[in-house]
């Protein structure tokens, strides 16, 4: 079971370029399903080491790893293909929020602190709500539909809004306990 839930956790990363690829090719179908797929594995990894009790320090570091390369090559493939500056700012934005947060998290591994940047169901949400974007946007584009593409350009603001809360959060409490250690 282990050997399963690492490998849903690499066919997230593995399938990041070839998604973006997909897009690029304008190949929306098949990067609809190959998207649905790496969304999934997200879950099930998760699902599967808390069922069989088998979390380990290196899955909790690689599975939001493996989140940010999928993320980050949606947002890279979905802004070129769509020439949308929109896409690429609130991408860039999003992308910002996991760089810091990926700082604080070495910080307060540093410091003895990783509570205070351990995942919230609150980030997990943030999570599906990208990603549902970003299947929302390939579908638009692979129905050629203009209101799939507005409802997507919807859903990535609130992506934004829901990611920028969740670093907000994470910030907090570092320097609140990064505070309390000086």
């Amino acid at each position: 079971m282990n050997l399963l839930i690492q490998f849903l956790t690499y066919f997230r990363i593995v399938s990041a370029p070839l998604i973006y690829c997909l897009i690029i090719s304008h190949l929306f179908g098949w990067a609809f399903i190959l998207t649905v797929l790496a969304s999934s594995s997200d879950y099930w990894d998760g699902y599967f080491a808390r069922k069989y009790n088998l979390e380990s320090v290196l899955g909790s570091i690689l599975d939001p790893i493996a989140d940010k390369i999928l993320v980050t090559f949606l947002i890279l493939a979905l802004a070129i293909t769509m020439s949308s500056a929109y896409i690429a700012f609130i991408g860039a934005m999003i992308l910002v929020r996991e760089f810091w947060v990926a700082a604080l998290r070495d910080i307060n591994a540093r410091q003895n602190n990783s509570d205070a940047t351990k995942v919230t169901p609150f980030a997990k949400s943030k999570t599906f709500i990208q990603l549902i974007t970003f299947l929302i946007y390939i579908y638009g584009l692979f129905l050629n539909s203009s209101l799939l593409i507005f409802v997507g350009d919807f859903f990535l603001f609130a992506s934004l809004i829901i990611t920028l809360q969740t670093g907000l959060e994470y910030t907090v409490s570092t320097f609140k306990t990064l505070k309390n250690k000086l």
